[in-house]
């Protein structure tokens, strides 16, 4: 049993980790053996990825998990601890989101922030990614709060504690690895994700350093750059890898100590 557990994990991990291999492989390998070429091409041509276009990336991304983790974090205290009219309506109204294939209202969304004067900007862009990591973030935040003890918040409330006091001074604490799991899963989201900013985003210079890397697609004559494009794979891939390698213990935590509860 044993032998069968670790012979298929294995055949997973192999399965899982070929393409990032075969990337960093790709993006060292050169006509005349293997360097950095293909990475000095990714940052100077002219059509590669630029400073600010990874500047575009990280304000999207902090913004994002910010913006996710405060509207997460409150909506799911309230869901958890609080009793009101409706909130199982509206915590199934928040969850049905996730049935909402969102490239299906990209362009209604794209109307919406004209109106609102953040068409082609990070903010808008970065509001959209919110409203889409909201259902599965809620959700995780609702089920941690529920883990955590009701004898500390009562607690906390005989020492005089108000709802916000005790959410900032106890509860947070205790759900931290949920808190984890939703900023990591947000970042690596709103850092990889290509079709919102494509849609959203028109101007060159504010592009995120996805739609950079796949500008290096042409090069001369039409033809495609792979080896460009492999190491802007593995560009884009070196900061979620850093990120979950230092997470990863809380990262789980977040899933197992309560994150499924429910």
């Amino acid at each position: 049993m044993r032998t069968s557990y670790y012979v298929t994990g294995s055949a997973l991990a192999i399965l899982f980790l070929f393409p990032l291999v075969w990337s960093g492989w790709a993006s060292v390998r050169t006509d005349t053996g293997f360097g950095l070429e293909n990475y000095a091409r990714l940052f100077t041509s002219s059509n590669g990825i630029r400073a600010v276009h990874v500047l575009n990336s990280v304000v999207v991304s902090a913004l994002t998990v910010t913006g996710t983790l405060v509207v997460a974090t409150f909506a799911g205290y309230a869901f958890g601890r609080f009793r009101f009219l409706g909130r199982d309506l509206l915590f199934l109204l928040t969850l049905a989101i996730l049935m909402v294939p969102y490239a299906t209202i990209l362009i209604a969304l794209y109307v919406l922030l004209s109106w609102l004067g953040l068409e082609d900007s990070l903010v808008g862009l970065s509001l959209v990614l919110i409203v889409f990591q909201l259902p599965f973030s809620v959700f995780m935040m609702r089920n941690s709060f529920e883990a955590v003890p009701v004898e500390l918040e009562e607690s906390a409330r005989v020492d005089g504690c108000s709802s916000v006091g005790t959410l900032v001074r106890i509860m947070l604490p205790a759900v931290r690895p949920g808190l984890v799991t939703v900023g990591l899963f947000a970042f690596l989201t709103s850092w990889s994700e290509f079709f919102a900013p494509l849609i959203l985003l028109n101007s060159t210079d504010e592009f995120t350093a996805v739609l950079a890397v796949v500008n290096m697609r042409t090069a001369s004559h039409g033809s495609i750059d792979y080896a460009a494009l492999e190491a802007g794979v593995v560009f884009m891939a070196l900061p979620c890898l850093v990120l979950f390698a230092f997470m990863q213990r809380s990262y789980v935590r977040g899933f197992t100590s309560g994150a499924l509860k429910g």
